[in-house]
């Protein structure tokens, strides 16, 4: 089992704590290029760069290394922060997605000696640079998959960014909603673009 950073918003970070959202996607780095003509399997192959022979796979089966783990690894969560107060054994730290909720829900106590940085009241810790020992949110990877961004369902909408089917009157608004927050997230191109994406699934758990 490995553990990796990954970033979420302070939207995402709330819905994380609620236990609403159980899903993520990021696009993959290298994007497949369609191949029109079919493998012997009668599918359309797709040509996956991830060595220096370009290896022909199927849709279903790309066998490329997921850079967030596989199933069963471990992702603490990055996100804006601040160390509000240093005491003789506990350091205390503020979480800006918190910050509207009770104090209790907004802060977390780490052993003074994994805390390196200084007790500062107005000035945030970008999530880029959260450490480690600073993260309250752990995540286990339950399933990964790979799909085209715009094959969402509309269950997984509501895995992604915390919500019930319920909210979604129509059913074509739960689409424009996942529209709007990618392309405020990564851009209009990027939409447009429809890219493949990693599918990452996860559970929270305890440390």
């Amino acid at each position: 089992m490995r553990e990796r950073p990954i970033i979420f918003n302070a939207d995402m970070v709330r819905a994380v704590l609620d236990g609403r959202k159980t899903q993520t996607r990021r696009i993959m780095r290298e994007q497949p290029e369609v191949i029109p003509k079919e493998d012997e399997f009668g599918k359309a192959g797709f040509w996956i760069p991830f060595n220096a022979g370009k290896t022909m796979v199927r849709n279903e089966d790309m066998y490329i290394a997921c850079p967030f783990g596989l199933k069963g690894d471990r992702l603490w969560v990055r996100e804006t922060f601040r160390v509000h107060s240093r005491a003789t054994d506990v350091a205390t730290l503020v979480y800006k997605a918190s910050e509207q909720q009770s104090w209790t829900q907004q802060t977390h106590r780490v052993p003074i000696e994994k805390c390196n940085k200084p007790a500062v009241v107005d000035k945030w810790t970008p999530s880029i640079h959260m450490p480690r020992w600073a993260s309250r949110i752990t995540l286990e990877i339950t399933g990964i998959r790979v799909e085209r961004l715009h094959t969402i369902t509309l269950g997984d909408i509501c895995k992604e960014i915390g919500c019930d089917l319920y909210d979604f009157r129509p059913v074509t608004y739960g689409f424009q909603v996942w529209e709007k927050l990618w392309q405020s997230i990564y851009g209009a191109d990027s939409w447009q673009a429809n890219p493949w994406v990693w599918v990452i699934e996860f559970k929270r758990v305890n440390v």
